[in-house]
């Protein structure tokens, strides 16, 4: 290959697809940039250097969730942190390619991307989910991309949050309507955070309007009083109520009882794994057949249960345990996800051993803003003795917050953003 023409290949990210394995080790092709699959990128770079490690994402930059609620409707909170993935794969050593990804072939162990073909030994999917808009009969891709253009509940992506608070910023007043998916969904104390931030800015704006929220699950009980009692004059709670058809042209929503109007909304539908994990075939039936709309996966290990060489982290993942369902769709857990995931890769690379890990989650969230208060939520796991995960969940009160929510997150952008 003539120099010129590598050094065009290398820049535009794109000289793993056309050149063949290093015969010094093998690759792994990591399809999703978010916290799990960053995770796993930069353990396998620590752990067996000399891996061919090529991280696949569509966008250009890894964007977070995390503390960006308060940041929605608080002028005074700290803006979101944009990292470019090439900076961020330069750092660690690995590879990144801004592609989408068409398709996986797992008997040639090849994926499809918009740039040409990747071929792997290990594939390590953490593409995040999909929003089932079919649930609210909504099947017309048109209609569908209105309703994220107009009333995204900014769930789905990150990078949908700047124009969620372009809207709030615009809102003067009247019926704003929330909808919360159905559990499972990605982190669930978001919601309930976001709730009370937006219910606490109408009432210290003076802003008349009114939060209505429909939830199908039970109100979480952290934020049972301060959503029903402290913000009654702003909320309207509709609890076990679910979302049937949603009209956007008339702004209404119908539930199995009503018709609720509307004049700004956050419509967040039921969640399920993202788009690869159906088209790969690696979705988990119920005991009828029936599609789980959620991956199957090994609930320790996270090895595909149809192919051996493929793993599945992040908020894609299915049921892990009949004791407690799923595993919280936290960051925290996909970095955990990722991390154990990249020690039984470079196991069998380099024929190392290394003690067998259980993931963990802690999230911290704004219970209260007037006193500052926060709620630090921990998950954590152990096998019982016949083998079923067990879940034991702290939830401990913050009253003189002093930012704790900050420290974590800086730490645990140090295990896969920066060094």
């Amino acid at each position: 290959m003539k120099p010129g023409r590598r050094q065009f290949l290398l820049a535009a990210g794109l000289l793993p697809l056309v050149r063949p394995l290093r015969a010094a080790g093998e690759r792994v092709v990591i399809v999703g940039g978010g916290w799990g699959g960053l995770s796993a990128a930069s353990h396998l770079r620590r752990l067996a250097p000399d891996l061919d490690v090529v991280l696949v994402d569509r966008q250009p930059a890894f964007m977070s969730f995390a503390l960006s609620n308060r940041w929605l409707v608080d002028p005074a909170a700290s803006a979101m942190a944009r990292h470019d993935y090439a900076g961020v794969a330069a750092t660690w050593g690995y590879r990144f390619v801004q592609a989408s990804v068409e398709g996986i072939d797992r008997a040639q162990r090849t994926v499809t991307t918009s740039s040409g073909r990747l071929p792997y030994d290990w594939l390590v999917l953490a593409p995040g989910i999909r929003e089932n808009f079919a649930a609210w009969q909504l099947h017309d891709p048109q209609a569908v991309a209105e309703l994220r253009q107009r009333h995204s509940g900014a769930m789905f992506s990150a990078a949908d949050l700047p124009g969620l608070k372009k809207r709030l910023a615009g809102f003067k007043g009247g019926d704003l309507l929330m909808t919360i998916p159905p559990a499972p969904y990605r982190c669930p104390p978001a919601p309930y955070e976001r709730a009370m931030l937006i219910a606490w800015w109408l009432k210290t704006q003076k802003i008349p309007g009114k939060l209505v929220i429909i939830d199908p699950n039970p109100l979480m009980p952290a934020f049972k009083s301060i959503l029903l009692d402290r913000f009654k004059d702003q909320i309207t709670y509709l609890d076990h109520a679910k979302v049937r058809q949603v009209d956007v042209a008339r702004r209404t929503v119908t539930t199995d009882i009503d018709e609720i109007r509307f004049d700004e909304a956050l419509l967040s539908p039921p969640q399920e794994a993202a788009d690869l994990i159906w088209q790969a075939g690696l979705i988990r039936q119920d005991d009828s057949g029936r599609a789980t709309g959620w991956a199957e996966q090994g609930e320790l290990g996270f090895r595909s249960a149809a192919d051996e060489r493929v793993f599945i982290i992040g908020d894609a993942a299915g049921l892990a345990s009949p004791l407690f369902g799923h595993y919280p769709k936290t960051g925290h857990v996909a970095t955990r996800m990722g991390a154990i995931v990249a020690r039984q890769i470079a196991a069998r690379a380099t024929g190392q051993r290394f003690p067998a890990l259980l993931p963990e989650s802690v999230c911290h969230v704004v219970s209260s803003v007037e006193p500052l208060e926060h709620l630090r939520i921990e998950a954590s796991y152990r096998q019982r003795g016949d083998g079923f995960l067990m879940q034991q969940v702290k939830q401990t009160r913050e009253p003189n917050p002093a930012g704790e929510d900050v420290a974590w997150a800086e730490n645990m952008y140090r295990d896969f953003l920066r060094p």
